[in-house]
Formats: C-alpha cells, sequence, structure tokens
C-alpha cells in the first residue's frame, strides 16, 4: 500500500481551492478533525480551546493558523510544506490573526467539526463575512476517493469480513451481546483496525433497534441477531453488517430476510454514474414497501465512508447530487418489527465507471449460528 506523500496534500489543496472558487466562496476554513487531517495530515495533541484553523482561499497561498506551542508539531505535518504557518502566544487575541486571513465581507465554508466559541470570536471580528456549515456549503468535498483512498477501504472492508467469517463459528446461544460484541471487537484489532467505533449485537427483539448498544441480555436458540461493526484501519472506515439466527428460523424469519436481501441487491445494481443519491434509497424502499413493510424501515439507506466511518454522500430522499466514481458509501435496508426482531444487510460499495464494486464480500445469504 503506497504511502500518501507531500504531493499528494498538495493537490488536495488545490482541489480543495478549486471547489471552493466553484462554489463561489472566498475559501475554506478547515478545523482540527477528519478535514485537516485529509488536507495536511496534521490532528493537534489535543483539540483544546486553543484555535487552530486551516485557510485554504480560492485564491492564494493556504495559511494555518496555530498556537505557537505547537508550532513544531504542526510543521512535521506531510502536508505543512504547502502552508504558511502564522503563530500565536496565549495571552494574546487568537481571532485577530485568525481574521486576518479573512476578507471582511468574505464567504467562507468551515469545517463542521469547528468548536461554536471559534466561530463565535470570528463573527465578531468579521460581523459581516458569512460562514456556511462544509456538509452543506461543499457536502461533496471529500466525498470522490481517490485510487490509495479506495485501495484502503477495500483493506478495512476486507479485515471486516475476516472478522465476520470469524465470529459466525463462535457460540451465540446463552451468551451476552456484551460477550459477542467484545469478540467481535477484538476480531476487528487482530484484522489490523487501529480503531473500533461500534459492535452492535442486537438480538431477539433488540434488534428492532438500529442502533441498539450491545446489553446483558442472554442471546437464546431462536434469536434472529443483527451484528453491525466497524472502525479504523490505516486510517480509513469499515461498516459491515450481517444478520444471522440461532438455530433454525422460522419461515416468516426467511421472507423478511428474504426481502432485506432482495432490497440490498437492487440497490446495489441500481448504482451508476449520473444517478442521484436519493434513488438507490428510494430503489430498495420500493422493494420493502412492495412487501408490505415500508412503515418498518426507518432510516436512510446508505451513508458515505472515508476518514471516518459516516460522512457524506447520503443515500437518502431528498438528496439530488448525482454519484459520481470514486464515491464509497453504504448500502444498508432493513425491516425492524418492535419487540420482535430485526434484520439488516450492510455492504460499503464504490461507485465505479460502469456501475459498482462491492467492498464487503461474505456471503448475504441467512447465516445459521449456534
Amino acid at each position: 500500500m503506497r504511502p500518501f506523500t507531500a504531493d499528494d496534500y498538495a493537490a488536495r489543496l488545490q482541489r480543495g481551492a478549486a471547489q471552493a472558487r466553484d462554489a463561489g466562496l472566498d475559501g475554506l476554513l478547515i478545523a482540527p478533525g477528519p478535514d485537516l487531517a485529509y488536507f495536511i495530515d496534521y490532528l493537534p495533541v489535543a483539540v483544546t480551546e486553543r484555535i487552530t484553523l486551516l485557510v485554504i482561499p480560492a485564491d492564494g497561498e493556504p495559511s494555518m493558523v496555530v498556537p505557537i506551542l505547537e508550532h513544531d508539531s504542526a510543521a512535521e505535518a506531510l502536508g505543512a510544506g504547502s502552508v504558511h504557518l502564522v503563530d500565536w502566544s496565549d495571552g494574546t487575541d487568537e481571532y485577530v490573526p485568525t481574521a486576518g486571513l479573512l476578507a471582511p465581507e468574505g464567504g467562507y465554508a468551515i469545517s463542521d467539526s469547528t468548536w461554536a466559541m471559534h466561530l463565535l470570536g470570528l463573527q465578531q471580528k468579521l460581523p459581516r463575512a458569512r460562514f456556511e456549515a462544509m456538509t452543506r456549503a461543499l457536502p461533496m468535498l471529500r466525498a470522490v476517493k481517490g485510487d490509495d483512498e479506495i485501495e484502503r477501504l477495500a483493506s478495512a472492508g476486507a479485515a471486516a469480513d475476516a472478522t465476520f467469517e470469524q465470529i459466525i463459528h463462535v457460540r451465540f446461544a446463552g451468551r451476552t451481546e456484551n460477550e459477542v460484541a467484545a469478540d467481535l471487537a477484538a476480531l476487528l484489532r487482530e484484522h489490523g483496525h487501529s480503531q473500533v467505533d461500534f459492535t452492535v449485537v442486537g438480538s431477539g427483539p433488540n434488534g428492532a433497534n438500529p442502533h441498539h448498544e450491545a446489553g446483558e441480555r442472554t442471546i437464546e436458540t431462536g434469536d434472529m441477531v443483527v451484528l453491525d461493526f466497524g472502525g479504523l484501519k490505516d486510517g480509513y472506515g469499515s461498516d459491515t453488517t450481517r444478520t444471522v439466527h440461532v438455530g433454525e428460523p422460522t419461515a416468516e424469519e426467511r421472507e423478511v430476510y428474504e426481502v432485506v436481501r432482495r432490497a440490498q441487491q437492487e440497490a446495489f445494481e441500481a448504482v451508476a454514474v449520473g444517478v442521484t443519491c436519493q434513488e438507490i434509497d428510494r430503489v430498495a424502499r420500493r422493494v420493502i414497501a412492495d412487501a408490505g413493510f415500508g412503515d418498518r424501515f426507518i432510516h436512510r439507506v446508505g451513508h458515505g465512508i472515508g476518514l471516518t466511518t459516516h460522512e457524506p454522500p447520503y443515500m437518502v430522499e431528498g438528496e439530488e447530487h448525482p454519484i459520481r466514481a470514486g464515491m464509497c458509501f453504504s448500502i444498508e435496508p432493513g425491516i425492524y418489527l418492535p419487540g420482535r426482531f430485526g434484520v439488516r444487510i450492510e455492504d460499503i460499495v464504490v461507485a465505479t465507471a460502469d456501475g459498482a464494486r462491492r467492498l464487503n464480500n461474505t456471503s448475504r445469504e441467512l447465516h445459521i449460528v449456534d
């Protein structure tokens, strides 16, 4: 796997400036978080009340305001060679040098992760400037992944697949959800994850809560169990869901599972360059509604993934951005029957010039576990 280089980050800065110009903005304001990691490979040792802010003007040299005590660490970032560092010291007004990098009446997209106190400080210094959340102003800023990013996402997906292939051989019946969740976390780390973000284990009626947190319920024979797990490997995310059954399922359970499997497959087959994001949601939702479960599919069908496990693009009604080659996102329809059970199947896919490629490749048939 080729490491990212200073040239990669310089190219990202240039693309960011171009996107700001195309959107009619004067620049981008990038706070610590995934956006800053994306543009210059830098995260402060601790995100505190001290402002760190990368300014990417639509035209001109990028600059980053940093506390002087963190200057050396910032200068070591891979992408720092393309950025002018502007120091500020404790006891001074940090918003003076920051505001000095901005147009007094300019329009800027600002990272969603920016602390409110910093945005309010800038607004006080520049009352006529306009600030807009990055997700609203440029939701597709990081949505199209490069080949090196897709390689990392594929590696993370393969690690999640390897985790699933092992978890289906552990015992479920008689063990708690927390115990199975701990197994999932350990396996993700065994397969190279540096960070585990979530290990949803929703057994029986708990599976009807899409974001159920694993608890002390003891899994029983006859339970449907939703397993949704992922995290970060080599800096990029994994996220997959499979639903298993402890012992033989009923005819109804098989029917519900098959509806979800078919919805997921048809949504995957609908992915194509130029198709709107909302259309993927519509395709899956139509299958489930036609089967009589429309009111039990209670979330969007997908979300983007990259440096974080949830980011644009979102596959949801109202999202009219067209799919572009290189976009990576989940397809995860589900049916949730309160008090009884739930079913969800999720893969990460990447849009290609001629359709889509799955980054999760374990079987989507219903697995029977002990």
